[in-house]
Order: C-alpha cells, then structure tokens, then sequence
C-alpha cells in the first residue's frame, strides 16, 4: 500500500490514566520514583554480578542478563508515560507508536524466553548436578542468551510492518498509555485478519510452550527436590527456585489474563492496570525478589555500595 495515500492519521493521542491535575501529578511522581528504583535494582544486580567473583556461575549470568533485560523493557513505556502526563496534547508520531509497539513485544517474547531458559538452568542444577558443570557451560549460556534475544526481535517486524501499513483514516485517541494491538486494530479502517492471525498465534505460542516449559521443569524440580532425604538440603533447593517461580508467577499470570483470556469483558481501566502490572511493577519487584531471597546476592549487592562509597569519598 502507498503510505502516504492511506495515512491520513499522523499522530496518536494516548489518554492514559484520566483525572485531575493533581492526579497526574500524583501518577507522574509515582512512576518517577518506580522508574528510578527499576533502574537502580537492575544496574545493581548486573553490577554485583559482573564485579563478585562468587557470582560468575551460570545462574547469576542469566540472571544479570535478565536484569539488563528489564531495563530495557521498562523503559519501552515509562519514559513516554511520563512525559504523556505533562503533556497538553498527549500524542505520539504514527512511528513512534509503531516503534513502541514492535520494541513492547519484542522485549516481552525476549523475557517469556529468558525466564523459560532460567527454569532449565535450575532443573540442571537439581535434577542432573553432577552433569550440570559439563553442560551448562559459559559457551551454552551465551548462545541461549543470544537465541533469546535475536527470536525475540525477529518474530514481530513482519506482521507490524502489515498491521503499519492498514489504513488509518479515522479516530486517532487510543485509550491506553501504550500503542498495543487491539485499541491499534480498532482504530484501522480496513480489516486485516492474516496480520491479526499470524501475530495472535505467535503470541500465544510463545506464551504456550514457554509456560509449558517451566511448569514441566518445576514438576521434575518439585519432585527430585521431595526426595532430598535432609530437610536443610530441601529448604535450600526451594529457596533458590523459589525467586524465580515468584517472578513467573507475576509475570505470566497478569499476560495470560491480558493476551490468552478474552478481554473484551474486561473493563479499560482494568486493562490498563494489569498492563502497568507485567511491564512496569514486575521489573521493579525483581531486584527485590532475587536480592531477598538469595544470601550470595545479599553479599554482593553489599559490595556494590561499598565500591560506591569508597569510590565517593575518593
């Protein structure tokens, strides 16, 4: 299609969270300070796991590269919430609003895969430890988190090239804080259910397989952690999978219910709620999650801020 004979919508206008001005101010400090705290924790993390030697094993790897991860994602959002808040017009460009929807799912499938790759390394870790050291190697890891990042950033630039090249010629407010799919579907003035087909299958695939995945790892965990005959032995096994499957319980719980079940029943506040749930609160719970429970992070985190301190003073 000939964009510029299709387009006559050059810019969105995301609503966001309605109210007062003094309700904005509200929103706009709250997400100021979760924003900052996301990006701290996660710098924290990846610093703690690139200088504490202790920390140079396989699981922390992942872990800093899924740090690394959420900083990103978070800030697919938040920046441009931000400054919709202060904002008189509330707009977006048409490829700014593309761009944030193809870099919002993107960097989502990247964090389905990595917390599915997260599960495999702890299986090994319990279920086959004396061939984890062989086989979950620094070479194995880097080529996993590699293929996370380039599947992720490689399924989507298809079908939202179509769904950019739909007539938009109609209304242009979209009542959410973000360019996603459906609100960016009811607003095209043609139809296109092969562009909608082939990103909701891959959506739901990805979803899928990888909770298939981890629910299948943490049954064959949960029971070869049972038959850990010392009680200390058990608690330490629940303990190191524990942070994790908090994190794919928050993450996949609030997806499942926006992308799986059916959300035409669901009211738009809600919709936006659960959205700032997996994409915003969940990269600010991680750090706490994985920091709380874990001692050696503890530690290292310790560290951190004393090179910071020291660093300071000198």
């Amino acid at each position: 299609m000939n964009q510029s004979a299709t387009h006559n919508v050059t810019e969105f206008v995301l609503l966001g969270f309605r109210g007062c001005w003094e309700v904005q101010i509200f929103l706009f400090s709250l997400l100021l300070v979760v924003y900052v705290l996301t990006l701290l924790g996660n710098a924290a993390i990846i610093c703690a796991v690139r200088w504490d030697p202790r920390l140079h094993t396989p699981m922390y790897f992942l872990l800093g590269n899924f740090a690394f991860l959420e900083i990103w994602y978070v800030s697919s959002t938040v920046p441009n919430m931000l400054a919709n808040i202060l904002s008189k017009t509330k707009t977006i460009s048409f490829s700014g609003c593309f761009l944030q929807f193809y870099f919002f799912f993107s960097l989502g499938t990247t964090e389905c895969l990595f917390l599915a790759i997260m599960a495999y390394d702890r299986y090994l870790a319990i279920c086959r430890p004396l061939h984890y050291p062989t086989i979950m190697t620094g070479r194995l890891c880097g080529m996993l988190v590699s293929l996370c990042w380039v599947t992720g950033f490689l399924g989507y630039p298809i079908p939202i090239f179509f769904i950019s090249q739909l007539p938009f010629c109609g209304p242009n407010i979209i009542d959410h804080f973000l360019c996603d799919m459906d609100p960016l579907m009811a607003l095209a003035c043609a139809p296109a259910p092969i562009a909608e087909f082939i990103f909701y299958t891959q959506s739901s695939l990805v979803l899928f397989f990888t909770v298939m995945y981890i629910l299948r790892s943490y049954t064959l965990l949960l029971r070869a952690v049972l038959q850990v005959p010392s009680a200390v032995g058990r608690r330490k096994a629940f303990s190191t999978c524990g942070s994790h499957l908090v994190v794919v319980c928050l993450f996949y719980g609030t997806v499942m219910v926006m992308y799986v079940s059916p959300t035409c029943g669901i009211p738009t506040l809600m919709q936006k709620i659960l959205t700032l749930m997996y994409s915003v609160m969940t990269p600010l719970f991680n750090p706490l999650i994985y920091s709380l429970r874990n001692k050696d992070m503890k530690f290292a985190l310790r560290n951190v801020l004393c090179r910071m301190r020291i660093s300071q003073n000198s």
